[in-house]
């Protein structure tokens, strides 16, 4: 479950914004990660460029940001784009379609986190085993189920390989504490070069869902906890 290579499953999904003035936007995102240009990328694409407290990676051995680089195309095309403004989205993988009238917020959301799973970033990577099952529009609810699921099902597969198993989710919650560091810093590089607010609010959106795991877990499960019962 550690990525595409891995598992042997391929990516390919597509995303299709309409907007109501007729313009048609799409994105394809495989699972590989994108290859920068030998020049023109923009300076805040750079590694050290607001670099994360957390990147393991070394500015003299790489000189672009994975994440950003990714997301770099995204931003470019909705940087002036109003965040509520309604959107129909489209969204095909190899087995079915989802498509849904939403803000273009909400859209984005779910897309950026999708490209900065499969980016190559050695801390968003984390994310890959769930992006290889994307759920597009996902809730903060989902969003946690999704989580917690996926990691009890890495402790599962440990505990048959005779490793350690967390089942109390301590390092779920370290996970998602590292994942908001890299989301903080991608937050600061596109800041500046936003003139609308879309992007931003999308990364401010899916900041918020990752805290709901590791500041408030606890609290998060018993809501879903009693939902699971019946409960109000």
């Amino acid at each position: 479950m550690d990525g595409a290579g891995r598992t042997g499953e391929s990516m390919n999904i597509n995303y299709n914004f309409k907007f109501h003035d007729g313009r048609n936007i799409e994105f394809k995102v495989t699972g590989e990660p994108a290859k920068p240009p030998v020049s023109g990328f923009p300076s805040w694409v750079r590694l050290e460029h607001c670099k994360c407290s957390n990147c393991p990676l070394k500015a003299g051995e790489v000189e672009y940001c994975p994440a950003a680089v990714e997301i770099l195309p995204v931003v470019e095309a909705f940087q002036a784009e109003d965040a509520y403004q309604k959107v129909d989205v489209e969204v095909t993988d190899d087995r079915r379609t989802y498509s849904k009238q939403t803000t273009l917020e909400e859209a984005l959301r779910s897309l950026l986190g999708l490209k900065m799973a499969t980016s190559g970033c050695p801390v968003l990577s984390e994310l890959k085993p769930m992006a290889l099952h994307h759920l597009p529009f996902a809730n903060s609810d989902e969003f946690v189920m999704r989580s917690v699921g996926y990691y009890l099902l890495q402790q599962l597969f440990a505990q048959r390989n005779q490793e350690q198993a967390d089942w109390e989710l301590k390092g779920l919650v370290e996970r998602n504490q590292r994942l908001q560091l890299v989301n903080q810093a991608l937050w600061q590089r596109i800041h500046a070069v936003c003139k609308g607010d879309s992007n931003l609010k999308a990364l401010l959106n899916f900041f918020s869902m990752a805290s709901s795991v590791s500041v408030s877990l606890e609290s998060q499960l018993r809501k879903l906890q009693a939902r699971m019962k019946g409960e109000a």
